[in-house]
């Protein structure tokens, strides 16, 4: 894996994924992050079935929390969404889908 440098000014979103998945190493830290982010889609699917916006409130409970726990926890490190909050969101829905299809291991 090439040297990533962290810090908080990125020129591109490709830039920031390499220094995301470098904090996203320990694989417990990775299931963490998959399973909030599915019960936070859960959540997000009850909320259009009840129209309760508690849901919203749990959904991000949800997706936070796992991801929070997980960094640390297990990769003992500080979560990316306290530095760059919407790169951070954006790493966490590229990085369930590529566990989701494989491309990276769960």
């Amino acid at each position: 894996m090439p040297t990533v440098l962290h810090h908080d000014k990125y020129t591109s979103f490709d830039e920031f994924y390499l220094s995301y998945l470098s904090e996203h190493s320990n694989r417990t830290c990775r299931q963490l992050h998959f399973a909030g982010s599915t019960l936070a889609l859960l959540c997000l699917g009850m909320l259009l079935l009840t129209h309760n916006f508690w849901w919203l409130a749990a959904a991000v409970l949800c997706g936070y929390g796992f991801a929070w726990v997980g960094h640390f926890r297990f990769e003992k490190n500080r979560p990316a969404s306290f530095r760059q909050p919407l790169y951070s969101f954006m790493g966490d829905w590229v990085m369930y889908w590529q566990i989701l299809t494989g491309q990276i291991s769960f």
